[in-house]
């Protein structure tokens, strides 16, 4: 063993003897940062519907069960006392003293009495303490008592010339002590001297109770004295060793007659009927602080303590008990078990013990250092399963059976009673019981994978790999090797778990809980038990299955659940622990759970102790949910400042004021059992909202009409027995009103006429502009026809031209050629030798060749075919000759040199000279054609 184990060792056996096991009922804790106000809280009572009043430093708070509220010190000075009376509650503090009551909106508005009696205050008088008897109101200070009377406001003062320590109520009568003069009572508005013994007269009174004989005194060193017969007789009680060692500064006797002491450095005291201990909770133990200013027993039996640093409740009644381990000696509790009225815990540090009914402290167990995995009780044998081997228990001794490190689990084989199965990080292991002792007989052959979790089903062992898969494993009948293996990679996650329940084998993991089917040879998803894993719930697959119960152990985020079995209808039920993650304070995938002893009481192991729970007792009387104030807004920014509504009246708001923020409680007071509340808004959201610890819902911009809001309140299992309502409306905006609608419906009608004219008037003009169109169009298609006729008419032209000029050049070839011919004949006529004889033809001929007048014949017929080439041919070129002109117009008629000389009656090497020398007189370049100037002039 290396130095540092042997360090750690010795200190573990050395702070035993601190670690008290004893279990303590849950302690809720507020520092002054949840409050928001001064660390000391003077005084603390309760209202009839169950707030809390605590009078603090800086003023006066409020709290609900889910949020606290402040008022300010009317006078900001210290407030010392706090008595709720009905609906008021009245406070004292420096030179002042009054009462608060909320109005019809829920707001505290104060009250001061004390400027408004006769009684003038003394210099630095301070109310500590109030007591309400017989519609009177007693408020107290160190120098005076001034009696109020509800009922016509008149104030009796009581001056005992003298310090007054404290003032008590005992039955029907008030009771007060003066320092160095004794204890006084108040008859009809006059201190009257009860007892002026040295010891009441040097001793100061914490507290005065009434007993069967007479009065019971409890005193702040010497401990408790009965007052009979006017006799002071001391009250020896067990704890009186205990009383003489603490100071005591306040204390209470509770309905089950037992004492709550309140010290100024030693925590709270709660002491039995006979004056035993039954707690006493310090700072050790999870007080916020050791000195206890005030007490206050609640409705539900809770103790209430105003500390010097804090405010703390503690739940006397609890189902829930802790034990907490605050030098961290046990450490992380893995596994625990009872055996010979012993109960032992099995941590990260090793084994531990202590006689299971007494609170006597834990024993380390020598040997067992490191963590340990597993404990069970099989066959009247207790095993412990370690990381350094396996174990068996006897009282405060341990015998080692094996040294195969890191031992999981034990398991039973069935109709082998004298063979166990064990599994180890490297496989599993079987130990066989031999005259009486345990040892390991070998390991099983052929698989040596970590077997945390391994369950047999049908002659197969199942074991469980997180990050593996699940393995089914044949062995031999005689538990010495794998016969095969199969691994089902599938299913798989990080803390996983594997169980054998009500012969069903049954797998978790984060996407549910499976149950083995045998027919199908694989796991299925269970519709029920996966249910506990739905809205992210899932923290660890860990399973522990409860044989003396018959329960099925499952953590969740939000609770630790047991399944059970109906008796009448052997179906499965799902049953809430409402025990949160945070809460219970265990390591995910090492939960562990026992039965302790009782039927109904069970023990978790958490990072630094245990909680244990009974289950039977995990109830909760009828308890109401209520609508605490509302306030409401506009949507407009910076127009309009929120505001506190009736709560208790129907509301009616602007169309603007439609923002709503509705706070609401249950005041229930449980560490472990917090409300949960759920709201709907019918008119708007029907549904049920989720569950949720927030105690205010806010609604923006709601539209208008008419609403119902409905809160109801959860605490554990319970749901509260009234349903919280608050009715209100959003008006309609004021364009949406009935004079509104009437100028809308007239507008309407007012514009559809409007439009129905305009409309009118538009497909009238439309109309008007399509008959325009269409005349225009119509105007368009007869030019355009007129155009087309014309264009016809001139085409006809164009080849009636065209023909008349055919004609003509073929009329002007006849005549050339009759010309011709004529000279031909003249020609031959002129041979014959008596020209006389043919001189009458001759001359015929000579007149039909009268070039001349064919010329005019031609020039006329030509000036019908193309009647403007003539004249733009002399406008164009004036210095041509007749001709010139003639030669033109024949070329005009495309008619060539060969034809165009008969018709000059010359050659045609003539004509070629003509059209020479015409060609010059048009100025025509070489390049020219002639006939193609003037067809195209």
């Amino acid at each position: 063993m290396g130095f540092n184990k042997v360090i750690l060792f010795a200190f573990i056996v050395f702070f035993c003897a601190y670690s008290k096991a004893q279990e303590l009922p849950p302690i809720q804790n507020y520092l002054p940062q949840d409050y928001r106000a001064e660390n000391q809280n003077w005084a603390v009572s309760q209202s009839p519907e169950k707030l809390i009043y605590v009078a603090n430093n800086k003023g006066l708070l409020e709290f609900n069960g889910s949020a606290w509220n402040f008022y300010n010190s009317p006078n900001e000075s210290v407030i010392r006392s706090v008595k709720v009376v009905g609906d008021r509650v009245y406070t004292g503090c420096y030179k002042e003293f009054g009462y608060w009551q909320k109005d019809v909106l829920g707001v505290m508005r104060y009250t001061s009495i004390s400027q408004q009696i006769d009684v003038k205050l003394i210099e630095d008088e301070e109310f500590w303490n109030i007591i309400d008897i017989n519609d009177q109101i007693v408020f107290q200070s160190l120098n005076r008592i001034h009696i109020y009377s509800n009922k016509d406001g008149s104030v009796n003062t009581i001056d005992p010339r003298g310090t007054i320590t404290k003032i008590f109520q005992v039955d029907r009568s008030i009771y007060f002590q003066v320092l160095n003069k004794g204890l006084f009572r108040i008859e009809f508005g006059k201190n009257v001297l009860i007892t002026a013994d040295e010891i009441i007269k040097s001793s100061e009174i914490v507290n005065l109770f009434s007993t069967d004989k007479d009065l019971l005194i409890l005193t702040r060193a010497n401990g408790f004295y009965s007052l009979q017969n006017k006799k002071l007789i001391k009250w020896i009680i067990p704890e009186e060793k205990l009383l003489s060692e603490v100071s005591i500064y306040n204390a209470i006797r509770l309905r089950d007659n037992s004492f709550v002491l309140g010290t100024i450095s030693h925590g709270l005291i709660h002491l039995n009927s006979q004056g035993g201990l039954l707690y006493q909770i310090d700072q050790s133990k999870g007080l916020l602080n050791n000195t206890v200013l005030s007490l206050y027993e609640d409705d539900d039996d809770n103790i209430w303590l105003g500390l010097d640093n804090g405010i703390s409740y503690i739940n006397l009644n609890s189902p829930f008990k802790i034990f907490n381990d605050n030098m961290g000696v046990l450490g992380s509790v893995y596994t625990s078990a009872i055996h010979n009225e012993n109960l032992y815990l099995g941590t990260n540090q090793g084994l531990f013990y202590k006689k299971k009914q007494s609170n006597e402290d834990f024993k380390f167990i020598q040997g067992t250092q490191g963590q340990v995995w597993f404990l069970e009780n099989i066959n009247e044998t207790l095993f412990c399963g370690h990381h350094s081997g396996t174990f068996s228990v006897d009282n405060d001794r341990v015998k080692k059976i094996s040294n195969v490190a890191g031992t999981w689990k034990i398991n039973k084989l069935k109709d082998r009673p004298n063979l166990l199965l064990q599994g180890n990080y490297d496989g599993l292991y079987v130990l066989k019981n031999v005259n009486g002792n345990w040892q390991l007989r070998n390991k099983i052959k052929g698989f040596n994978n970590s077997s945390r979790y391994f369950e047999i089903m049908d002659n197969e062992v199942f074991v469980n790999h997180e990050y593996n898969g699940v393995f089914k494993v044949t062995i031999d009948s005689e538990f010495l090797e794998t016969k095969d293996v199969i691994i089902d990679t599938t299913i798989k996650g990080s803390n996983s778990g594997l169980i054998k329940y009500d012969d069903e084998l049954l797998f978790a993991y984060k996407k549910g809980i499976l149950k083995y089917d045998r027919l199908k040879n694989k796991f299925i998803k269970d519709s029920l038990l996966s249910t506990l894993f739905e809205d992210d719930e899932y923290v660890s697959g860990k399973m522990i299955f409860d044989k003396k119960n018959h329960y099925l152990w499952v953590f969740t985020n939000s609770d630790i659940n047991f399944v059970s079995q109906e008796m009448l209808t052997n179906t499965s039920k799902i049953n809430k622990i409402p025990l949160s993650k945070e809460e219970r304070n265990s390591i995910s995938g090492y939960e562990n759970v026992m039965n302790f002893g009782r039927k109904s009481t069970y023990l978790f192991g958490t990072n630094s102790g245990y909680i244990t729970v009974d289950i039977g007792n995990l109830y909760t009387k009828d308890f109401q949910v209520h609508v605490d104030y509302i306030t409401n807004g506009s949507n407009r920014r910076n127009k309009e400042a929120v505001k506190f509504v009736n709560s208790n009246l129907e509301g009616t708001f602007k169309s603007a004021e439609n923002n709503l923020n509705i706070s609401f409680y249950a005041p229930e007071f449980n560490k472990f059992l917090k409300p949960k509340y759920q709201f709907q808004l019918l008119g708007i959201y029907d549904d049920w909202s989720d569950w949720s610890e927030s105690p205010t819902a806010v609604f923006e911009n709601l539209p208008f009409g008419d609403y119902t809001f409905n809160v109801r309140s959860r605490i554990g299992n319970e749901v509260s027995a009234n349903t919280a309502s608050y009715f209100f409306e959003i008006q309609k905006p004021w364009y949406f009103t009935h004079t509104m609608l009437a100028i809308y419906v007239l507008a309407t009608i007012l514009f559809s006429i409007f439009m129905h004219v305009m409309y009118k008037r538009y497909y009238k003009k439309k109309q008007q502009e399509l008959i325009e169109i269409n005349k225009k169009e119509l105007e368009l298609t007869r030019v355009q026809n007129e155009r087309e006729i014309i264009g016809i008419k001139n085409d006809q032209l164009r080849q009636e031209f065209k023909v008349k000029n055919k004609e003509l050049a073929a009329s002007t070839i006849e005549l050339a050629k009759k010309n011709e011919l004529l000279n031909q004949i003249k020609n031959q006529l002129a041979k014959i030798s008596d020209i006389a004889l043919v001189k009458p033809v001759i001359d015929i001929i000579d007149r039909n060749l009268d070039h001349n007048d064919n010329w005019e014949m031609f020039k006329e017929a030509f000036d019908n075919v193309d009647r403007k080439f003539l004249k733009k041919l002399k406008k164009t070129h004036p210095n041509l000759s007749p001709n010139d002109l003639k030669l033109c117009a024949y070329l005009r008629l495309n008619l060539s040199s060969k034809e165009i000389a008969p018709l000059f009656n010359i050659s045609a090497r003539s004509v070629e000279i003509k059209r020479y020398r015409l060609r010059k007189k048009l100025n025509l370049q070489h390049e020219e054609n002639l006939v193609n100037y003037i067809l195209e002039l």
